[in-house]
């Protein structure tokens, strides 16, 4: 049996709960350790949850985030609220249906952010940098963006716009 054969039937196996897992889980190590690590990726061990729910922004100058990506209407809602950090190099990745005049606010968020706003090309049409929490009542928060048609929405930790080099103008590829 190859390895892809061995893969196939380990998934398979996993999914039935059978012994022949282990004899498997073990030959796919036995492979990963024969040299195998590009065809199975086997190199080096990365949080499994985070890259499931995460994807890589690459940026302008060809260096790259990870960004949490918020597609329901409830994550959409939620983003950075009740959070308490967003490290470097991470980011909240919103991806709205269509494109829209979207405004969002900062209530309940903890922190500052730098808010990009990007249309169905994924090029930035507006950054609300250093975007300061809203510690008020929700009707006193101000709303950012909106300016523009956005299709997609960035959500940095503040000053990370400018340390990145985000400008207006500029596409981030995902």
């Amino acid at each position: 049996m190859n390895l892809r054969a061995s893969v196939a039937e380990h998934s398979r196996t996993c999914a039935a709960g059978g012994k022949e897992v282990t004899i498997l889980a073990h030959a796919i190590s036995a492979a990963c350790f024969a040299g195998g690590t590009a065809q199975l990726g086997c190199g080096p061990k990365e949080d499994n949850l985070d890259v499931l729910s995460t994807r890589p922004v690459t940026l302008p100058d060809g260096s790259q985030i990870r960004a949490e990506v918020m597609i329901k209407p409830d994550e959409v809602a939620r983003g950075m609220m009740f959070r308490d950090a967003l490290p470097r190099g991470r980011g909240l990745l919103f991806i709205h249906t269509k494109p829209a005049a979207y405004r969002y606010w900062m209530f309940n968020v903890k922190v500052p952010l730098d808010i990009v706003f990007m249309d169905t090309t994924r090029r930035i049409v507006e950054i609300s940098a250093n975007t300061p929490p809203c510690t008020s009542e929700p009707s006193a928060c101000p709303l950012y963006g909106g300016h523009y048609y956005e299709q997609y929405v960035l959500e940095l930790g503040a000053g990370e716009a400018q340390r990145l080099g985000l400008q207006k103008g500029q596409a981030l590829t995902f």
